[in-house]
């Protein structure tokens, strides 16, 4: 089955099916796509995950144990497959066909397999295992947004967050982002955290969102994951400097602490601060991660008013310490 992505969610209502393929040119579009697929099988009981990202001298059968073995528990499982380069090589054109085959054959409705890799060419699409995948389950494609229908893109996601604008603002957020929906989704989350909900004037959207700063927030968590308190300590101070809102900047460190508490960096966009986060995943011990994320917490207090009176700006500095001092090296 072939779908784009803007009709996933229509079939994923109707039913699971054993595969999925996403592939294609829109990073933040397919990362929506595969999100949407764990959320429904979520929702239908798969409670376990294994993800298999292959890459050089990568054992094939690690792929064929994972989607062969059941848990001690009988619970549902995704499999998540994810090939960066588009290419399993033989050995994993073979497993992932004899995979297909076998379910093909005799259906396992307690195993998804879900497959995540970038826009193949003809050739690539022609493959066997491609087309096995794709009578097995759903091939869906990923295409980019084409600029006459941005403007409306961030007008739907706008109204997601009950905030709405005029046709001159859309095309003023749409101009600053064309070709990057990623720094689109960025934008729109600060809209969110810093100005009110409702109708958008260009005045607030441009206060909002003006990027002529040196310093930006993303740079400031990925400092503090990497454990370079010197650097990040300068950021902040230039933040600070530049005027940016605390608002914003404790959104983008929490998320970054938070994905360390969870294990997993999938819901984080920016792709530096993403890289920084898998590859922090074991520097920090839980407890100091937990209390980091207290300690973000007392920020959040602090920036609406309530509580100590603290300085936000000298808590961010406290928290990136005592973050650095936990840190495994």
């Amino acid at each position: 089955m072939q779908l784009r992505s803007g009709d996933l969610d229509a079939q994923l209502r109707k039913s699971l099916l054993p595969a999925y393929v996403i592939h294609g040119d829109e990073p933040l579009l397919g990362m929506e796509a595969a999100d949407a697929v764990r959320a429904a099988a979520r929702k239908a009981g798969f409670a376990e995950r294994e993800v298999l990202e292959p890459g050089r001298g990568f054992d094939w059968s690690e792929f064929t144990h994972a989607t062969g073995s059941m848990s001690l528990f009988a619970s549902k499982k995704i499999v998540e497959l994810r090939i960066p380069n588009g290419k399993p090589g033989t050995q994993g054109s073979e497993a992932i066909t004899a995979y297909c085959e076998r379910c093909g054959e005799k259906p396992n409705p307690d195993q998804l397999l879900l497959v995540t890799l970038p826009r193949l060419d003809r050739t690539g699409q022609g493959s066997a295992w491609f087309n096995a995948l794709g009578r097995l389950g759903a091939v869906v494609d990923v295409w980019p947004l084409d600029r006459a229908r941005l403007a409306a893109w961030i007008g739907e996601r706008l109204g997601r967050q009950k905030q709405r604008a005029p046709r001159e603002v859309l095309e003023f957020l749409a101009e600053r982002v064309e070709g990057n929906l990623l720094a689109a989704h960025q934008e729109l989350q600060k809209l969110a955290l810093l100005a009110p909900e409702g109708e958008l004037s260009l005045d607030s959207v441009q206060g909002a969102v003006a990027s002529v700063a040196r310093y930006d927030p993303y740079d400031a968590a990925e400092a503090l994951v990497s454990a370079d308190i010197e650097r990040y300590v300068r950021v902040m101070q230039g933040l600070r400097a530049e005027g940016e809102a605390p608002t914003f900047i404790l959104f983008v460190i929490s998320g970054a602490l938070f994905a360390l508490q969870e294990g997993s960096a999938e819901r984080i966009f920016n792709r530096n601060l993403r890289r920084a986060v898998e590859g922090a995943m074991r520097r920090f011990p839980p407890k100091r991660i937990d209390e980091a994320i207290a300690q973000a917490a007392a920020i959040d207090r602090a920036v609406k008013g309530v509580g100590k009176g603290d300085d936000p700006w000298e808590a961010f500095i406290r928290l990136g310490l005592n973050l650095a001092d936990g840190s495994k090296g």
